[in-house]
């Protein structure tokens, strides 16, 4: 926005900048300390994984067999090497997303007003703040017009002061909240200096909620690490009983440790989440906190906006009504002498600076039909901010000579209620207001009044109106809109139109954007005062909510959240604040929202399309149902790999270490990129969207998701163990037979990645969604497991021996067969969606 800026408003120049940061520092309540490479790095040593890797070459080291401890070593570089490239991916994109969401103010600097990032205003700037702004820093008022300011965040109290640089406490405070009107203060304390951060350090500490499914994530690798624990003591235990030999029985008990361990879920987790949000800033959509990417995919009720986010927002003026003449009036009609009046005060009780769009199409109507324009002459003195409800506005006016223009507009109702007319003449004018709400239009009702002195009253609403007449906009549903509220519904999603906007337009405006909607519309005064179930009834019954104000909307959604609903709530205004604050997901319009509004949502839409949130909520059912998939494939993966280190040890079969250390991680180096890089870019399966929002308390794997992964596990196992028998059975040696088992749960671990791609799709048709790197990633194992098999100096290492073509042929199809009966599964679950 432009600003008039006064001659004496010349703001700081570079360098005077450049000293006060030097002095003062930046505006900020802490010093923020960047996590480093190096502070990564330490974090990845510390994970459990790694510890075990270490104590595994320790003890390789101290036994003498330096080439697993080089093995070793490479590995730990490897595990390393991964841990540090998906954190840093999930770090940059965090940073991205924090840059994004840091609030910009507007300074004056070299006598031009400039927005900068909040952080880099510094002491002595002069900082312009407007209704709907957060103040970012301490300062006094040296410039005002008509400015009102809350402070609840200091004082408490709700109400907002008016102020200006000649008023007694002419102070404004970083955390307090511009009600109405415009300053410009000069910046005296930053940061850690304001009196919200003297106050407010400890707010600091608060750490982030954890959301329902990093609880329930935390729970299960906790109770998998206890079982690792109890398996380790005891696998030590009874192999030294066994062979008396500390050395190997510690050596079998870590191997088993790393296989029980799931260090990739909460790493999965955390790229899944970091990364997700990330893709989302790309397209338009930025999200506060990436667990609000979990909380997307369960929405089940949308509440909107009618105005920018079903229309267009363009606010053309198509008609006006004029109450002397008892006429409607086209756009070709409007130069016509006797709307003269009504559109001059219909342009003078918009703002002098409009950036409503249907107080800009005010100006130019007056521009483009007055014979002289008057408005420099004159300067608003006193106003009354859009209140009420329903809500209007007043304006008054003043030129040299003390002529005076006194100018409101509003709900039409509004006007009427404060006009001096007959009951019979508001009869005929609520007709043609229903006639025009009927057909979509937004009408405003326009009046005017005369006051001498100075006196004046407390609530515009006790001036003497006289009614002018009617400005009559249409605002038309955007194109594509009705597409997507059909791929809402599609979604089981349901939809609540909340709209300052009176019952007659929104229903019109509803009907031609295809919001389905059989029961009647709700007033904003038909909500308050009601009992909590009464609430809970006309928030579930209810589609379009009109002539709805701050505290109505709140009790909606918070009507909405007690019935169990996972709520969206679109909004752009100050007024919107509670509610947005109060849904589950806030979601504020990036180019019309109000500061106050996206600091109080989860997620800002760059350009305010309603088609973004639906790209969002399908974004967080792709991630979360990939999720599952990653933990449901490690969970089936790791249980093979445990019962053939453990079971031929307790059963005491021939070769009872069958895997050393050196397998079980080559199999970890496997898992982990598969589950936390590959899984993460799988796309969305094309059902997705067509089903069901999942109930947010729901657990992220369910009893038989448990089980179906238990399930797979132990068939692999079976086909692992099988080749086992069969290579002992047919004289194999140790070598032959790690070979054949080994080879075995690789190709089994391959096929088990495509196939868990879709649980309910064929592998085949789940080839058409394309993911490169599941591809890449299965070559490269194939190509490792060949070298290992086939290259004499690796396969020594391995103590594995070559295989012939019917061997590997043999650990292919044992593979295919423990793994690829869950096609069958999958198709008698398609075949019972289709005949139910």
């Amino acid at each position: 926005m432009s600003y008039n800026l006064a001659e004496n408003l010349t703001g700081l120049t570079e360098n005077e900048v450049e000293a006060s940061r030097q002095r003062y520092g930046y505006n900020r309540l802490e010093a923020i300390r960047k996590n480093t490479w190096f502070d990564l790095l330490i974090g990845i040593l510390k994970e459990p994984m790694l510890i075990l890797l270490i104590i595994i070459s320790v003890i390789y080291v101290i036994v003498g067999d330096y080439g697993e401890a080089a093995f070793m070593f490479v590995a730990i570089v490897a595990v390393t090497a991964i841990s540090f490239y998906q954190d840093n991916r999930s770090k940059k994109a965090l940073e991205e997303l924090e840059k994004l969401n840091e609030p910009l103010s507007t300074v004056i600097r070299n006598s031009k007003a400039v927005e900068i990032p909040t952080h880099e205003i510094v002491v002595g700037d002069l900082c312009i703040t407007e209704e709907g702004r957060i103040i970012n820093a301490d300062g006094v008022i040296v410039h005002s017009n008509d400015f009102s300011v809350n402070e609840s965040s200091l004082t408490g109290e709700s109400f907002s002061v008016f102020k200006d640089n000649k008023s007694e406490d002419n102070l404004v405070y970083s955390g307090t909240v511009t009600v109405s009107g415009l300053a410009v203060f000069k910046v005296q304390k930053i940061g850690k200096e304001t009196r919200v951060g003297k106050i407010g350090e400890s707010i600091l500490n608060i750490k982030e909620e954890i959301s329902p499914l990093q609880i329930q994530i935390r729970k299960f690798v906790k109770w998998m690490a206890v079982v690792g624990i109890l398996i380790f003591l005891m696998v030590c235990i009874f192999s030294y009983i066994k062979t008396g030999d500390m050395v190997t029985s510690l050596l079998s008990g870590l191997t088993l440790a790393m296989s029980v361990l799931p260090e990739e879920i909460p790493v999965a987790f955390t790229t899944f989440m970091a990364l997700g949000a990330w893709k989302l800033m790309r397209q338009g959509i930025i999200i506060k906190r990436s667990s609000i990417v979990e909380t997307l995919g369960s929405t089940t009720v949308i509440c909107t906006d009618k105005t920018g986010t079903i229309t267009e927002n363009s606010m053309k003026l198509q008609h006006l009504y004029n109450y002397l003449s008892d006429k409607i009036y086209e756009e070709k009609e409007f130069k016509n002498d006797d709307l003269s009046e009504l559109i001059n005060y219909a342009m003078w009780s918009s703002e002098p600076v409009p950036f409503d769009p249907m107080e800009i199409t005010l100006h130019k109507t007056y521009e483009e039909t007055q014979k002289k324009d008057v408005r420099k002459e004159y300067k608003m003195f006193h106003e009354y901010p859009l209140e009420g409800k329903p809500p209007m506005m007043t304006h008054l006016f003043e030129n040299t000579n003390t002529d005076r223009i006194i100018a409101a507009k509003g709900a039409p109702e509004a006007i009427l209620n404060v006009s001096r007319l007959s009951e019979t003449e508001k009869e005929k004018i609520r007709d043609v207001i229903k006639t025009f709400g009927q057909q979509g239009y937004r009408v405003l009702g326009v009046a005017k009044s005369h006051f001498e002195g100075n006196n004046f009253p407390k609530n515009q609403q006790d001036f003497d109106f006289e009614f002018l007449g009617l400005t009559v906009f249409y605002d038309p549903p955007k194109k594509g809109i009705k597409e997507v509220f059909q791929s809402i519904y599609d979604a089981g999603i349901k939809v609540k139109v909340i709209t300052g906007d009176n019952a007659d337009t929104t229903n019109a405006i509803a009907l031609q954007a295809g919001i389905k909607n059989d029961a009647p519309a709700t007033n904003g005064s038909d909500i308050i005062g009601r009992s909590e179930e009464e609430l809970m009834q006309i928030s579930e019954d209810t589609v379009l909510f009109t002539r709805m104000f701050p505290d109505a909307k709140l009790e909606v959604v918070n009507a909405l959240k007690k019935k169990g609903e996972v709520v969206a709530m679109l909004g752009d205004g100050v007024n919107d604040g509670p509610a947005l604050k109060a849904a589950h997901i806030g979601v504020a319009m990036g180019n019309k929202g109000t500061e106050i509004a996206k600091s109080a949502a989860a997620l800002v839409i760059t350009n305010d399309d309603l088609e973004k949130l639906i790209i969002g909520i399908a974004a967080g059912r792709r991630i979360y149902t990939n999720i599952k998939k990653a933990i449901q494939y490690i969970i089936s993966i790791h249980i093979p790999i445990i019962l053939t280190v453990s079971l031929p040890l307790f059963l005491g079969w021939v070769f009872p270490h069958i895997f050393t250390p050196v397998h079980v991680i080559f199999l970890e180096l496997v898992m982990g990129p598969t589950c936390s890089i590959v899984y993460e870019n799988e796309p969305m399966e094309k059902n997705t969207m067509q089903q069901p929002p999942r109930a947010m308390g729901d657990t992220f794997l369910s009893l038989n998701e448990l089980g179906i992964s238990v399930i797979q596990g132990l068939m692999i196992t079976f086909g692992v163990l099988f080749v086992y028998q069969f290579s002992v059975q047919n004289g194999g040696d140790e070598e032959k037979t790690r070979a054949m088992v080994f080879s075995t749960l690789i190709f089994a671990n391959i096929l088990l990645s495509f196939v868990n791609r879709s649980f309910f799709y064929s592998v085949l048709e789940s080839f058409r969604n394309r993911n490169p790197l599941l591809i890449g990633i299965s070559a490269l194992v194939l190509m490792m497991l060949l070298v290992i098999l086939y290259v004499k100096p690796i396969s020594l290492f391995f103590k594995v021996t070559a295989l012939n073509i019917n061997e590997l042929g043999m650990a292919v199809f044992i593979a295919a067969v423990s793994v690829l009966w869950f096609e069958v599964y999958k198709y008698v679950k398609r075949i019972g969606k289709v005949k139910g």
